[in-house]
């Protein structure tokens, strides 16, 4: 008597009974996930917005000071910022000419590159302004600054491989305009051509503002021997390229060619996402075992002595009286070098990684305080948050979207019946979570 023949469903039954599931769908599930989508949106555009907003309030705070920092008046002389870089080989373009003109041009275009990225505006292009800003002036002067610099100047890197304008942009905001009026048959295209008897309008200000950064790349090109870094340089010209490409295959090939760039590009942000948050737990992780072997963190009273110094006290009663208490002094100590040593390692439970996040964040806060250090605090926790729980940055965002409409609706009463554009939704609130979220 023959054997009934198996189903082609028993063996999907009998892995479901046994609550396992074979290595190739687990991996074939997590190929489909890195390059389907851009993971964690609101993270990334949360470190965005805290970069941007970092750059921007330290240019215009030294905006007196600029020409003694960065500038022609600084101690740091130009031709010695040029010895400098032939020996490092960092990247600025304030070598290109010793000109007060040119300093003011840089030093605008900074500022404007960091206003824009802020507010999410073509954010492709003004990220690329944005890092060439930063590397620009920090490179200039490398002894002006403290540790929240180099996080800038890692992370202004970073974004430029991101899709960090997928919400809470004005990039955003486009978007979701052209697909309700794309849903309304409103959509700028041939089929509107034939309906309305107008020609399809398209976009100009990005094809524009991508030649003028070619310009700028073929000036950065010749200039390439006192630029510094020639990678930075092969770096630019691969951006602008691949930005090149993708508008062609939009513009004439929007089929397979664009849902491979699609892969690419979401392969590119998930890379860089995953080196922000290795980049995060590598400065907590040395920071911390650095504190460990010294005498004054392993006695518990390191703290005391940024009390006591004049240049990092703001708030002299405040830090005196921190300081009065050996208990306090000594909670603090131990307890900034086990929230950083152990951080990494909280990764793997989402609960202690939550409240060692939240702990960080507000001893950071601290430091903005107690020794007025505003600017390096806003940047770790710029850095910081790319770990927040993405529920919580859905609901802040909902809370600061409905505040900013009550204030607009009390500002520029809005005629009846018209609507603020809302931003575009990614999926990500429903999707899997991960360690940023």
């Amino acid at each position: 008597m023959n054997a009934p023949s198996a189903s082609p469903d028993s063996g999907r039954h009998v892995r479901r009974e046994d609550g396992r599931e074979p290595l190739d769908r687990r991996l074939g599930r997590a190929v489909q996930r890195v390059t389907a989508s851009a993971l964690g949106p609101y993270q990334t555009a949360i470190v965005r917005i805290g970069v941007s907003l970092t750059w921007l309030l330290f240019l215009l705070r030294e905006l007196p000071h600029r020409h003694e920092l960065y500038g022609p008046d600084g101690p740091w002389s130009w031709e010695m910022g040029r010895q400098l870089i032939a020996d490092n080989d960092a990247f600025t373009a304030l070598m290109w000419s010793d000109g007060r003109l040119w300093f003011e041009i840089v030093y605008a275009l900074a500022v404007l590159s960091a206003a824009l990225l802020l507010v999410g505006w073509r954010t492709r292009a003004v990220s690329v302004v944005f890092m060439v800003g930063v590397l620009s002036l920090q490179n200039r002067s490398v002894f002006v600054g403290d540790g929240g610099d180099n996080v800038l100047h890692l992370l202004a890197i970073y974004l430029v491989l991101t899709r960090c304008g997928q919400v809470w942009s004005l990039d955003a905001r486009r978007a979701a305009r052209e697909a309700r009026a794309a849903a309304h048959g409103e959509a700028r295209d041939e089929a509107s051509e034939d309906a309305h008897g107008l020609p399809p309008r398209r976009d100009v200000v990005g094809p524009l503002l991508w030649t003028v950064l070619g310009g700028f790349l073929l000036a950065a090109t010749a200039f390439a021997d006192v630029t510094g870094s020639v990678w930075l340089v092969v770096l630019l010209w691969v951006l602008w390229l691949g930005q090149a490409l993708w508008w062609l295959v939009c513009r004439f090939a929007p089929g397979e060619p664009r849902t491979l760039l699609d892969v690419l590009a979401n392969l590119a942000h998930n890379g860089a996402l995953v080196v922000i948050m290795a980049e995060v737990c590598l400065i907590y992780a040395t920071a911390g075992w650095y504190k460990i072997q010294g005498s004054r963190w392993q006695d518990g009273t390191a703290l005391y002595y940024p009390l006591h110094l004049d240049y990092f006290t703001p708030w002299p009663a405040l830090s005196d009286l921190l300081a009065s208490s050996g208990v306090m002094v000594m909670v603090l100590t131990y307890g900034t070098v086990l929230v950083q040593v152990a951080f990494p390692f909280a990764l793997f439970n989402r609960r202690v990684k939550n409240v060692l996040l939240v702990a960080m964040m507000l001893e950071h806060a601290g430091i903005a305080v107690l020794l007025g250090l505003p600017l390096f605090s806003l940047a770790m926790i710029s850095a910081d948050a790319v770990f927040l729980p993405t529920a919580f940055l859905v609901w802040l965002g909902a809370r600061v979207g409905r505040g900013r409409d009550r204030l607009l609706s009390r500002l520029l009463p809005r005629r009846s019946g018209e609507r603020v554009p809302e931003q575009r939704r990614t999926g990500g609130e429903n999707t899997p979570r991960t360690l940023v979220g």
